[in-house]
């Protein structure tokens, strides 16, 4: 499905997928980030059904203070 162009200019909108999951661990309900077919850019939606909510992992989530070398 084609995302309507009044739809894409209201939606924040992400550079990348890591940049627009931050803001979907970050969030109190299930979101879950989509390349907009308009603008080539990320959004986010809340509609998740049959579709894979992203969980967590090692690989994508933010690094603690404690793995970070002192400044």
């Amino acid at each position: 499905m084609r995302t309507r162009l009044s739809i894409c200019r209201k939606k924040a909108r992400y550079t990348s997928e890591a940049e627009a999951l931050e803001v979907v661990f970050a969030a109190p309900y299930p979101l879950r980030p989509y390349r907009c077919d308009r603008c080539g850019k990320f959004h986010l939606t809340s509609r998740t059904k049959g579709k894979r909510v992203p969980r967590r992992t090692p690989s994508n989530a933010p690094a603690s203070p404690a793995s970070c070398p002192p400044v």
